[in-house]
């Protein structure tokens, strides 16, 4: 019985296979051949396709001539669901372009034919995009919106469009001069070099315009005369999107100029030669904003068209098939005032090393200059510079002591050296005697007795120092501000002599000279200040992921340098707070009191003669290096009514001396 029952399935599945065979109309293989056919267009190389009539080779090549104008893009292709009408199938084709910043979708039909028991697709220009005809190409036409200008405090224009003249060597007027002897001798006019720009002008076609340099209109010194007198060589008028002058903000800005092979490369086809886009600073940070997006169109043209027919149909023939609007670019709205700015830069100007000044409004958090000098050699050193505070630090210092029940009038002892595990601690030359011993807290910061400050550390734990930098907007991350930008770093965890170092802002401890400045301003705000710089990040930006601000700031201990010094002893006895609350009106009034003293019996005198409301101040002067004696950074800070402000000087000896007068003249020049 069991016998029979096996012998019914296997006729069963005989009579069964037999009625599929017989159903099968060809449908599966001719769903294959579309799917083959959908992925090799998308692939640009129809290779491995059989054609009824066209050879595979040839297919390819015709196919690669239509689309070359999209090149590098390439599309997804789908195939759909099939007709099939006695030996032949008609499949549709799903594309999809990426077109600028649209998406390009259409559908067109596909057939086959079966022959010899295989599905053959038949070739048609039809099949690549709708109604293209036998001959014909697709062709691309994009205009690039104005670059958006970058404002400043007011709407002032920052970063607008110029008047510039490109100078080079238009190579259709050379004549029968020689290529080599013009180039070098413009070369020699304009300051390139005439070796490298004669060989480009040589390597360039004959209708080729070879550009030397950019000069900016205003204020040009090379005349259209003296570059007329060479043979070939022409001053073509442009415009571009320039600050004020070739130094202005430029660490903090950035360029925008044309987009060179690297940068188009990186793009993934944002970027298309000619295009004008932004190197460093604001202007690549927010590159997506500014630039907007080209208004781009597809349409479909005959094949081998001369320039002068091209030329002749874009007045009206050519047949449209997608177009993506122009979207002009966004200002970016700043803070920044450029009267300060460029106050700043002119004070910075006589400086040799690398140097900062930043200015700030403490009320609102608004960065008013961000100015780094000629030293720091580009480098946005008043935003990212991460550099020991030295003695500026004390007012964190300070915060923590009022913390822990001092006040300016508590008595501090103030020796002439101190050792801790072996090293020895001094304070800057020139201490007063007179303010050596037991003391008040607020003469120990006017004057910035290391000593004093270094003695509290067995009552002041490095977790209360962090705590009270956060406090004060220091070694947090500031969302708000819009820009790359370092806020410090101090560390949570340090004993012995790393801690010690750490209550003169030794160590580990890094302030950059924007941090710095936010220091002071909560101090004179009496409440932590959130910097600001760039108030309408990304608006107008809807592409995933573009122009967004990236890191801005650095909290705990991240970007801190190696630890130096002993760092075995035993951490310092007193709790750390669970959480830093922000500074208090009290707690600020306090540390404005000691700010003020350094101006009326401190070592920054010099500022009592600015005008205008009372200045509070507090230098500092750290050490770096292994150099004996060391090198030193010079800094200074200070609150001007509803301005603090913070000047830093690398390699610049004492605060006082070096950083104070470029406060000062800053001070009394801002008004």
């Amino acid at each position: 019985m069991g016998n029979i029952s096996k012998l019914s399935s296997v006729l069963i599945g005989l009579i069964l296979g037999a009625s599929l065979v017989a159903c099968d109309d060809g449908r599966a293989g001719a769903q294959d051949a579309a799917k083959q056919l959908a992925s090799a267009v998308a692939a640009l190389d129809v290779g491995p396709v059989a054609f009824e009539g066209k050879d595979s080779g040839a297919a390819t090549e015709q196919l690669r001539q239509v689309f070359k104008a999209l090149d590098p893009v390439k599309p997804t292709v789908d195939s759909g669901e099939l007709t099939l009408d006695s030996g032949t199938a008609t499949v549709p084709l799903d594309y999809s372009w990426k077109i600028g910043s649209g998406e390009w979708k259409y559908s067109t039909s596909a057939q086959f034919k079966k022959s010899d028991g295989k599905w053959l697709a038949v070739w048609s220009p039809g099949l690549l995009a709708p109604g293209l005809a036998e001959g014909e190409i697709l062709g691309t036409l994009s205009q690039s919106p104005a670059r958006a200008e970058i404002l400043g405090a007011g709407d002032a224009k920052l970063v607008t469009y110029r008047p510039v003249v490109n100078v080079g060597i238009d190579k259709p007027r050379l004549a029968s001069s020689d290529p080599a002897a013009s180039a070098t001798q413009l070369a020699q006019l304009v300051g390139v070099d005439p070796a490298a720009y004669a060989q480009q002008v040589q390597a360039a076609g004959p209708e080729a315009f070879v550009n030397a340099i950019t000069l900016r209109e205003d204020g040009r010194t090379i005349t259209d005369d003296q570059i007329g007198a060479i043979p070939g060589a022409r001053a073509i008028p442009d415009s571009l999107p320039l600050s004020p002058s070739r130094t202005f903000a430029r660490a903090l800005l950035g360029t925008a100029a044309e987009a060179n092979a690297e940068q188009i490369e990186k793009s993934n086809g944002t970027l298309k030669t000619g295009d004008t886009t932004g190197t460093g600073g604001l202007q690549q940070q927010y590159d997506a904003q500014l630039r907007g997006s080209d208004g781009i169109q597809v349409f479909a043209e005959k094949a081998g068209l001369t320039r002068e027919e091209r030329q002749t149909l874009l007045n009206g023939g050519r047949r449209a098939l997608f177009q993506v609007e122009i979207k002009v670019g966004t200002p970016l709205k700043t803070t920044l005032d450029p009267r300060l700015q460029q106050l700043a830069e002119d004070i910075l100007g006589k400086v040799g090393p690398a140097s900062a000044i930043v200015a700030l409004r403490p009320s609102s958090g608004a960065v008013l200059a961000a100015a780094s000098g000629p030293g720091s050699n580009g480098y946005d050193t008043a935003m990212l510079g991460q550099y020991a505070p030295g003695s500026i630090f004390k007012i964190v210092d300070s915060l923590a002591m009022i913390r822990n029940g001092m006040t300016p009038e508590s008595t501090v002892e103030c020796p002439a050296t101190l050792s801790v595990d072996g090293r020895t601690f001094k304070n800057a030359e020139g201490y007063p005697a007179s303010s050596l011993g037991s003391v008040t807290l607020r003469d120990a910061f006017a004057h910035s007795c290391n000593t004093a400050f270094i003695n509290a550390r067995d009552t002041v734990s490095q977790a209360q120092l962090e705590a009270a930098a956060t406090s004060l907007g220091v070694a947090v991350e500031a969302p708000s501000l819009g820009a790359s930008a370092f806020l410090g770093s101090v560390p949570g965890d340090a004993a012995g002599t790393e801690h010690a170092a750490s209550m003169i802002g030794q160590g580990r401890v890094l302030l950059s000279p924007l941090s710095a400045a936010v220091m002071a301003g909560s101090v004179g705000k009496g409440a932590p200040v959130a910097a600001q710089l760039v108030l309408n990040p990304n608006e107008g930006v809807t592409s995933p992921g573009a122009g967004s601000p990236g890191a801005t700031g650095t909290s705990g201990t991240s970007q801190a340098v190696p630890p130096s010094g002993d760092t075995t002893a035993s951490a310092p006895p007193a709790p750390a707070p669970s959480a830093a609350a922000p500074v208090a009106a009290a707690e600020a009034a306090a540390l404005a009191d000691m700010m003020r003293a350094v101006v009326t019996s401190g070592h920054a005198g010099f500022l009592a003669s600015v005008p205008g409301a009372p200045v509070g101040a507090k230098t500092g002067t750290a050490e770096f290096g292994s150099d004996n004696p060391p090198k030193t950074h010079a800094w200074i800070v200070a609150v001007h009514g509803d301005l603090a402000v913070a000047v830093f000087v690398e390699e610049g000896g004492l605060g006082a001396t070096v950083s104070g007068p470029l406060l000062k003249e800053f001070l009394t020049a801002a008004g």
